[in-house]
């Protein structure tokens, strides 16, 4: 046999037992007479210890010869280490060889495979075999196998049933861009590949199963970043006669099931708030709720002193930055550099000190007295040693930058720890948005979202205002998913494609298989769908989504390691009724 034990097993309890261990050589410590080997599989490392006399002349020169990850067999027996490593599991003991076989060698490795690699980013993924050998991975894939477990625990004790549907679909053009599939048996048609199981999901409600899931994969064809991926992974759920509170309450049970379970948190109820309530205080549809700094609106205080940048904009908003005021000009300069970056797009920053002895200080002194000043403090219950920063401009930029800078400044101030989760789910969204280019509303969640009730009138009126039955999980932050209460009325459907320029042909030609099967007893239902990789990554305190992925694609869509995508012979395009063209010329 190859192991009785694994390279992670073995205690003081097995001392004197004959075992075989196989794995990967980690390092070898060659002292002249002495010699280690650190032996390593996915389960630990055990030390090989051999010494010049006792173990056998041609045992030692055999070991000598090994390189890093040479993979090898070896037979001894376990004996107690004099020297302890405490930080191994395996610390207390270590194995003297009696045999060693070379299974396979190995060339030196393009980087180092220990925690720590000095390895790139573009060279990792591009040996993703070796790159994967490295604890740190091994523990992210080891978290995503037990979140995958407790999820499929937790909603089969909630009776749902997990259904897969298909991947080759129908191509629609609402959304992200989809990835498309030839036929060679239907010419020149194309299937699509899933964004998402949206109208299959809803289907499984017309079809009497009310309470569907899937840990499934999804792709987007769009650009990328640390949190995406052209191919994901979510958590895709559909209950039917149910109300927007018991999808909330079961899928909050879900996220408390998973933070119990798999880190041992309780993290509480979630806190619920309006899209209208979060963009006002906080300029962001995710606040991180794990700090304050709730914005404070300044117009009926700042206006008509002269000051023409706060007289000429639509809304002063800003924050304060507790026991902030002693930071330095050289810091505020800072500060103003950060929020005039084009990816914040403000065009400048007024700071108020509230000084320790009760003065205040600011940049646009010459325009307010201290009565004013005082006044502004006084809206943001400042105390002394405060510091408050605001800015100006259009309403909605404005408040998307200055959500920037309250995430700057909570990160200045260590105030986003990534060992406290604040949950809460962000609800009553807009409905439709409006698109200036095109001169037509786009569904802000997907066109099959159902309108609040009370709103339903607003679709002749002002569709505009409109508000979705649609709510977001979101968690420090981050949305870890989105869903809503669904259309399930054939006539309201078809009204809501109307408002999205869907002629009756379209709708049909597109959504005739949903449309068709709500004629036929379609419940009251909704849902959700959590990205599982970005779940992931926070439970494994990481910003990017490509160290819980086994296989990630790097940000221009590439597979490194099989170096895909990549042309295919004429004779396939020939069979799929498809010619080559040449990719056109980058005009930047």
């Amino acid at each position: 046999m190859f192991r009785t034990h694994t390279c992670g097993a073995l205690r003081l309890s097995d001392i004197s037992k004959e075992v075989i261990l196989s794995g990967w050589v980690q390092r070898i410590r060659d002292k002249g007479s002495l010699l280690w080997i650190d032996l390593r599989d996915r389960y630990g490392i055990t030390q090989i210890f051999l010494e010049e006399g006792v173990s056998s002349p041609e045992l030692f020169n055999e070991a000598r010869e090994l390189g890093r990850e040479y993979v090898i067999r070896v037979k001894g027996t376990v004996v107690e280490r004099e020297s302890k490593n405490p930080n191994l599991p395996t610390g207390d003991i270590e194995l003297r060889p009696a045999s060693l076989e070379v299974l396979n060698g190995s060339k030196t490795p393009p980087f180092t495979i220990e925690d720590k690699s000095d390895g790139g980013d573009e060279l990792r993924m591009k040996y993703r075999y070796l790159d994967l050998r490295r604890n740190p991975l091994k523990e992210n894939l080891k978290l995503r196998h037990k979140l995958a477990l407790e999820t499929r625990s937790y909603l089969d004790s909630q009776g749902f049933l997990e259904i897969e549907t298909p991947y080759l679909i129908k191509s629609t053009p609402e959304g992200a861009r989809d990835f498309v599939v030839p036929s060679r048996m239907n010419p020149n048609e194309f299937y699509a590949l899933p964004q998402s199981p949206q109208t299959f999901k809803q289907i499984l409600m017309v079809a009497g199963y009310d309470r569907y899931f899937q840990v499934v994969r999804c792709f987007r064809d769009e650009d990328l970043r640390a949190d995406r991926q052209p191919e994901f992974t979510q958590i895709d759920c559909e209950m039917a006669f149910v109300t927007q509170e018991e999808v909330l309450n079961t899928f909050e049970g879900m996220a408390r099931h998973l933070f119990s379970k798999v880190k041992g948190i309780d993290i509480g109820d979630f806190e619920r708030m309006d899209y209208a309530s979060a963009m006002k205080l906080y300029g962001s549809d995710k606040p991180d709720l794990r700090f304050g700094m709730a914005f404070e609106e300044l117009n009926d205080l700042a206006k008509n002193h002269g000051f023409k940048v706060f007289d000429d904009a639509e809304l002063v908003v800003g924050i304060k930055a507790e026991g902030c005021a002693e930071y330095t000009r050289k810091q505020l300069d800072a500060l103003t550099d950060f929020v005039k970056r084009p990816q914040v797009g403000a065009k400048g920053l007024v700071y108020v000190k509230i000084n320790a002895d009760g003065s205040i200080k600011s940049s646009v002194d010459k325009f307010y007295s201290a009565e004013v000043l005082q006044s502004w403090a006084d809206r943001f219950d400042a105390k002394a040693g405060d510091l408050l920063l605001m800015l100006s401009g259009d309403a909605n930029p404005t408040r998307k930058q200055l959500n920037e800078l309250r995430l700057e400044m909570g990160n200045q101030l260590g105030l986003r720890k990534a060992d406290v989760f604040k949950p809460m789910w962000v609800t009553d969204f807009p409905l439709l948005e409006w698109d200036e280019d095109s001169k037509r509303y786009y569904a802000m969640h997907h066109p099959f979202t159902s309108p609040k009730p009370e709103d339903i009138a607003l679709l002749e009126a002002d569709p505009g205002k409109a508000r979705a039955n649609a709510y977001d999980m979101v968690i420090n932050g981050v949305e870890i998913g989105g869903g809503s209460v669904r259309i399930h009325d054939r006539d309201l459907q078809r009204k809501m494609f109307s408002i999205l320029g869907f002629t009756d042909e379209e709708a049909q030609n597109q959504f005739g298989f949903l449309m068709n099967a709500f004629e036929y007893g379609a419940p009251p239902h909704g849902g959700i769908a959590l990205g599982f990789d970005r779940l992931t990554a926070m439970f494994a305190g990481l910003d990017s989504i490509r160290d819980v992925i086994a296989f990630p694609k790097n940000n221009s869509g590439r597979d490194l390691m099989i170096d895909a995508p990549s042309r295919i012979a004429d004779a396939q395009l020939e069979e799929l009724y498809l010619s080559l063209k040449p990719a056109k010329a980058d005009k930047s």
